[in-house]
């Protein structure tokens, strides 16, 4: 039976690749800072490590076939910045793997990473892939163009009465579900691929978004479109004026915001149904309890 070790697999999008992988039969690892907390997972083995220090992942990687790493961190906290997490962490994970003769590692990236190198997420990210690729290691680099849970600030907009919408609004977007992704990404790593943009199957421009928000509440849609100027400013005001916590993910949205993110489309999970599922207060992310280890692997 072939082993992956997931990194970030608490994460939203790890969860997924956990049971993606799992359904795909293989021995699935993931690694966890607290085996206690991480439940429930579609894993076969939990292993406790801080991938940012690079001691704790000794032996982690023996006999393991894959790694897929969707490490990072949103918000800065714990003291931990971008540099420590999206790439001195990922680097520790890639020294690991070189030396058990890990065979692929495969990473979450961004899409238009070129665009937003500008960006203190994107530059620490893209710092990484740098280092990933100089490896010899074969790499499969993984760029979504953002996640269905990325498009509830549209939907948090139209809870508050009004949409705000940079320039025209015309900017386009196919953003994907998590289930989608991982199997977008086990695709790509079953096939070689060195990169894979990738999106979900419908494209929508801004206004769109906006208008499907107020659609899934039963409300006509109120947007204000705001001259692009402003985003500008605010992209310049925001280090100043507030915490990194605040700015680094805000400086990330407002970037996207000027970018047509548009990748290859793959799924079938539709963002009218999140919305729907979101307003309701139901999940589809998978809760399914399994045990820890496996006694066959």
């Amino acid at each position: 039976m072939k082993r992956v070790l997931i990194a970030g697999a608490t994460g939203y999008l790890g969860r997924y690749l956990c049971a993606e992988y799992q359904r795909r039969g293989w021995y699935v690892i993931a690694l966890v800072r607290n085996a206690r907390s991480a439940s429930p997972i579609s894993a076969d083995q939990l292993i406790e490590a801080q991938a940012t220090q690079a001691a704790t992942l000794k032996g982690a990687m023996t006999g393991v076939d894959l790694v897929i790493s969707s490490l990072g961190i949103t918000r800065q906290a714990d003291g931990l910045g971008y540099w420590d997490v999206d790439y001195q962490a990922n680097v520790n994970l890639l020294r690991a793997a070189e030396l058990s003769g890990v065979a692929r590692f495969a990473y979450i990236h961004v899409l238009h990473a070129a665009e937003m190198a500008h960006v203190p997420m994107v530059a620490a990210k893209s710092a990484f892939v740098a280092e990933l690729q100089r490896s010899t290691m074969a790499s499969t680099v993984i760029a979504p163009t953002g996640y269905f849970s990325d498009m509830d600030d549209f939907l948090n907009m139209a809870q508050s009465g009004r949409a705000w919408l940079f320039g025209d609004g015309s900017k386009q977007i196919n953003p994907i579900h998590g289930a989608d992704l991982a199997a977008a990404t086990a695709q790509a790593v079953e096939d070689g691929l060195d990169r894979l943009d990738v999106g979900g199957p419908e494209i929508f421009t801004q206004k769109e978004l906006a208008e499907l928000a107020f659609a899934s509440l039963g409300s006509a849609p109120r947007i204000t479109f705001l001259p692009d100027v402003l985003r500008r400013i605010a992209l310049g005001l925001l280090p100043y004026v507030t915490p990194r916590r605040i700015s680094g993910p805000a400086r990330f949205f407002l970037s996207a915001l000027a970018l047509d993110m548009v990748g290859a489309r793959h799924g079938t999970r539709h963002l009218q149904t999140h919305f729907e599922n979101t307003l309701s207060g139901t999940k589809s992310a998978p809760v399914q309890q399994h045990h820890n280890e496996r006694k066959n692997s």
